[in-house]
């Protein structure tokens, strides 16, 4: 079992930055694969980034260049650093740990960020 924890979500104007964390309830390192995904209203979940253990990293085309995921295993925790935000950005953010080994997936309970002037 995982317990994961969003937080950094917020109201930010277009151009800004927010920093989004995931705080696993274990050792991310025994993770396989660590993600962010969004879901805007009426609109299907969507990956954002993911991170694997070994350091592999997949980001959706419309966030190249702009977000960044990073993993900082010593706090468990897993961020994702956006910048230059755009109002198509505005979503609800939920972090997801897989584990194919053990057959398990887990998210988050999400966090809103809101890009807008």
């Amino acid at each position: 079992q995982v317990q994961l924890v969003e937080s950094g979500g917020g109201l930010v104007q277009p151009g800004g930055s927010l920093r989004l964390s995931c705080l696993a309830s274990r050792n991310i390192f025994s993770i396989y694969l660590m993600g962010w995904y969004r879901q805007a209203p009426g609109k299907e979940r969507e990956l954002v980034a993911f991170i694997t253990n070994g350091g592999s990293t997949k980001y959706a085309d419309s966030v190249k260049g702009r977000f960044t995921i990073s993993t900082d295993n010593a706090k468990n925790t897993v961020y994702l650093q956006m910048n230059s935000l755009k109002l198509e950005d505005t979503a609800v953010y939920y972090c997801k740990a897989v584990i194919p080994s053990e057959g398990s997936a887990y998210w988050g309970q999400g966090t809103q960020v809101t890009v807008s002037s």
